[in-house]
């Protein structure tokens, strides 16, 4: 059974509802161990000052900001305590806005919120009027002692809750080189291009995409525990340097995509 983060609610206006949070991703990452090669003893790390070279206990260690090169303002535990924003366990709502005025690169972290049995009219009433607004909630919410900017939106009989970037933590992209908006493209690329995206287009199924390095990585693992010889990799393809027609690479990606949609999970996947 999953288990909740908090217990809290969502404010906005003179409405509460009674809310548990919890993840709405469960991550499969591998986690290696650092490993002696003689004898597979685990490495260990000591904590070293780099003046004395002596080891620190915990009890000795503090936390500085370096100011400049090699000076530090050192802050204590109460020092910590007085910055950190209350930890109300509620999500403030401070207004709603269209979805697609959001960058989607501002969006980090989703987590579902669960109502409470006797909230759940108001929650079923606020998701279905921002499904029907195409709006969400923009919100302050408290988690680990770190306040967030968050974003409330429907996501099916749900509603979720997902973590954003402050505004100064986006990277501009006005120092890179892009093509300008308007690129000068010929009639028949872009019709080429069009044709390209049409026959490629289908209903998204996100399960059908896996993690092939992670599964390639646990099939070789449990090929080397069971003493069997390590499962070869498909070769990889080698990438084009020279400069191509680009008309000519699109006619030849086109037919290639046709032949793929006629194959029968092909057909079966688009008529999903």
């Amino acid at each position: 059974m999953a288990h909740a983060i908090w217990s809290g609610a969502i404010n906005f206006g003179l409405v509460t509802i009674p809310v548990k949070l919890y993840s709405a991703i469960r991550e499969h990452e591998l986690h290696f161990n650092y490993l002696h090669r003689k004898d597979e003893g685990r490495i260990r790390y000591e904590r070293v000052c780099s003046v004395c070279g002596e080891k620190v206990p915990w009890s000795e260690i503090a936390r500085g900001y370096e100011v400049q090169k090699d000076d530090y303002v050192i802050l204590e535990d109460e020092d910590f305590a007085k910055a950190s924003p209350e930890a109300t366990q509620s999500v403030e709502i401070v207004e709603f806005v269209q979805l697609e005025e959001i960058d989607p690169v501002l969006f980090d972290v989703p987590y579902y919120l669960e109502p409470d049995r006797k909230g759940r009219h108001a929650y079923a009433l606020l998701r279905d009027a921002l499904a029907s607004t195409g709006k969400v909630g923009l919100a302050r919410v408290v988690m680990r002692t770190r306040e967030h900017l968050s974003a409330l939106k429907p996501s099916g009989s749900a509603l979720v809750i997902e973590m954003m970037h402050w505004a100064d933590e986006v990277v501009p992209p006005t120092d890179l080189d892009f093509p300008e908006e308007k690129a000068k493209v010929s009639q028949p690329e872009m019709k080429m291009a069009t044709a390209l995206i049409d026959s490629m287009t289908t209903r998204f199924d996100p399960g059908q995409f896996k993690d092939h390095y992670r599964e390639q990585l646990m099939r070789l693992v449990e090929a080397r525990a069971a003493g069997k010889p390590a499962p070869r990799g498909k070769a990889r393809p080698r990438l084009p340097t020279n400069v191509v027609d680009l008309v000519d690479v699109l006619q030849k990606s086109l037919a290639s995509a046709r032949r793929a949609a006629r194959k029968p999970h092909a057909r079966r996947r688009r008529a999903a």
